[in-house]
């Protein structure tokens, strides 16, 4: 990072507070308006470490991010708003950011990063910040990290719980070190179905921004070596020490991964994909031909496989459906009977299929899986259906 220490007057004035700071500084301030920094997510973390980093006066933020911003964000994504609902969740952080400071320079990626494009992306910046929310863009970023020698700052959420550490191979363990592997598909929910409560990402996410503007500033001790681990519910702090193992195939003492792989098979996400229940056996019907068939009498029974709070959100009781949820599915599948056509319902189609997968292996002969669940079915049938 080249230091100018020339700040202009507007500058002074803005960063005045930094500028008594001390490890900050005329030259510290230099030092943040020189920097890169790639923030990867526009979303719940995402938000909160691009706006407190702006203001910190860092001088080009790296986005990635290829969404739109969604009514269901705006409980935790601060950093966009109402009237920016159906806009590119990019151009929405782009404008706020300009708000926020003008000396600001953001260099938009409206893309999913992959494998064949991840280190060309990391490369043109100092420090990352991981903003995701899935397994394999969270894999994909270490490797990429690691390969290219930059720290990368790690936050994750859910419900009422988060977690942050700062993964480095050169003075530290990576995110391989802490979790070798991922966990089995779908096994960890993800915000769209375990929830997270609103302010959670901006504490989470305001400490990602913090160990950044110190990894730039060179400054304090950062989380390298440690996961901070914070519980909302009971207001607590708990801090893990980490350790780099040998045996890591990305910073280990003898390294296997030198170029990147395929993140969706490694965290077993494609084999996973819903659209391939038909493929594992598990057949598929469309929003539109169910609610035919139901219109017609036809006797169909609808299991919805999400949680209760969730069937409070909206549901298809109307038309018959029942509440199972996925993890009482084995103790209460006595309550369904092996002869009758069940349709299996979930959010977006991925629970459902397992729900139906499990129920044809136990010998019920006729599930299928709603395609889509309740969302497409909102899209397509009933918009009177809330969507989340």
């Amino acid at each position: 990072m080249a230091e100018q220490n020339n700040l202009s007057s507007d500058e002074s004035l803005r960063y005045a507070r930094h500028l008594i700071l001390p490890h900050v500084g005329p030259a510290g301030q230099a030092r943040l308006r020189a920097a890169r920094v790639l923030v990867v997510g526009a979303g719940g973390l995402g938000s909160p470490v691009a706006m407190y980093l702006a203001a910190a006066g860092v001088g080009t933020l790296g986005i990635v991010d290829f969404d739109r911003v969604d009514a269901t964000n705006l409980q935790r994504q601060v950093i966009h708003g109402t009237g920016d609902v159906g806009r590119l969740k990019l151009d929405s952080a782009r404008d706020r950011i300009a708000e926020i400071n003008p000396h600001v320079h953001v260099e938009g990626f409206p893309l999913r990063l992959t494998s064949a494009d991840a280190r060309e992306v990391v490369r043109g910046f100092d420090v990352v910040v991981d903003g995701t929310d899935n397994f394999p863009t969270r894999y994909l970023l270490n490797d990429a990290c690691v390969l290219e020698g930059k720290p990368n700052v790690y936050g994750s959420i859910l419900r009422w719980e988060g977690q942050a550490s700062v993964f480095w191979a050169q003075r530290g363990p990576c995110y391989r070190c802490l979790f070798a592997e991922p966990p089995p598909p779908h096994l960890v929910p993800n915000c769209a179905e375990g929830g997270v409560m609103g302010v959670l990402p901006g504490i989470v996410g305001s400490i990602q921004a913090t160990e950044a503007l110190k990894l730039v500033l060179d400054e304090g001790e950062t989380l390298a070596g440690r996961l901070l681990l914070f519980d909302a519910l009971r207001m607590r702090f708990r801090e893990m020490r980490l350790r780099r193992d040998p045996a890591c195939p990305a910073c280990g003492e003898n390294p296997t991964i030198h170029e990147l792989i395929d993140y969706e098979r490694f965290c077993g996400v494609a084999e996973a994909q819903p659209e391939l229940a038909m493929e594992q056996g598990v057949p598929e019907i469309t929003p539109a031909e169910l609610k035919a068939r139901l219109d017609r009498g036809d006797r169909v029974t609808v299991v919805d496989v999400r949680e209760p709070w969730e069937w409070e959100i909206g549901n298809l009781g109307a038309h018959g459906a029942r509440l199972i949820p996925l993890n009482d599915l084995p103790s209460r599948m006595d309550e369904l009977n092996p002869e009758d056509e069940l349709v299996m319902q979930c959010r977006s189609g991925a629970r459902s299929a397992r729900a139906a997968e499990f129920l044809l292996a136990q010998g019920f002969g006729k599930v299928s899986n709603l395609e889509g669940g309740i969302l497409r079915w909102s899209d397509e049938v009933d918009p009177s259906i809330p969507k989340y």
